[in-house]
């Protein structure tokens, strides 16, 4: 386990070391000027003397290797700078519209379990009948619809014909329903299939033959061992798709005028703010990275073959 440990950690050393020099080099090169932006050209008349002034200021006249290292010296302290355009610490802005994102996340999350898991049990266990064939047809259907235009849909059916649930901001449990049921609908049908076809692979297994002639109830043998035996499969692409997932709460946020870091963001690239842009990709990149961890470390305990075989490697 140490050395499993100390292995994670010279990754994540490596990876921040890596993600922060290209996400600063991709930022700086996008098209646009934040100099322009914080002056802002468009409203009133500004010298090229004042632009030079400024530029010079915020230190974009120096190469780039002399800009990441002065930026790279602050973020060792956990300091990531200030906003271009509202001038607050980009950490206190980023922990202002974390909870939010991670509110809806987690609420998605939990309307996949909630779809998924039941769909993808029980399309494995009466296969070929109605209710396979019906589960497979809702999670091709929901794969094929995307995010947004499924948020529109629910945006147009509760809250304007129905007038049942707000479509828009975070004032309570109530907004939260509509952006987390969009999400987590867009990201289940991926799921049922995956947990239908690792099912039907752990129910085919010889020590679950074993165990029915042990005379275990089927009970047991499915949610102690089959359901068990499938979830590493299903962990692991979670672990991959988080990506994909966090992309979606950006959409979703921006959708439904979500006050989270993801809609925090989108008005950052609009507006050229470098500080909140590097910020926000640096700690979205983190978040993966520790969940890819887990998901590694998780490995261990749903499958008992890892700890066999690391115990034989460490004799």
């Amino acid at each position: 386990m140490f050395s499993l440990l100390s292995r994670k950690f010279l990754e994540v050393m490596f990876f921040v070391l890596f993600i922060t020099f290209v996400s600063f080099l991709f930022v700086r090169l996008a098209p646009g000027d934040p100099v322009l932006t914080i002056l802002n050209v468009d409203e009133l008349s500004v010298s090229q003397e004042q632009v030079e002034i400024l530029r010079e200021e915020m230190g974009f006249n120096k190469p780039l290797l002399v800009q990441y290292g002065h930026w790279l010296l602050h973020f060792i302290q956990l300091d990531f700078g200030q906003s271009y355009v509202t001038g607050q610490p980009v950490m206190d802005m980023i922990l202002m519209g974390l909870p939010a994102t991670l509110e809806l996340t987690f609420g998605a999350l939990i309307v996949m379990l909630v779809v998924s898991v039941p769909l993808g049990s029980l399309s494995a266990l009466y296969r070929d009948s109605w209710i396979d064939q019906t589960s497979r047809m809702l999670s091709i259907i929901g794969a094929a619809i995307p995010s947004f235009w499924l948020g529109l849909i629910l945006i147009d059916l509760f809250g304007v014909r129905f007038n049942w649930l707000p479509t828009m901001g975070r004032s309570g449990f109530d907004t939260l329903i509509l952006p987390a049921l969009t999400l987590g609908l867009a990201i289940s049908s991926v799921y049922v299939r995956l947990l239908r076809s690792s099912l039907l692979d752990s129910l085919g297994q010889e020590f679950i033959r074993a165990a029915r002639a042990r005379g275990l109830t089927e009970r047991r043998i499915f949610f102690v061992h089959a359901l068990r035996h499938s979830l590493p499969p299903v962990i692991t692409v979670f672990g991959v798709s988080l990506g994909s997932l966090i992309g979606g709460v950006v959409v979703i946020e921006v959708l439904f005028a979500y006050p989270g870091i993801g809609k925090m963001v989108v008005d950052a690239i609009r507006q050229r703010d470098y500080p909140l842009i590097q910020g926000y990709i640096l700690i979205m990149a983190i978040i993966v990275f520790i969940v890819n961890a887990c998901v590694d470390l998780s490995y261990r305990y749903l499958n008992p073959e890892m700890k066999l075989k690391e115990r034989k490697s460490n004799r």
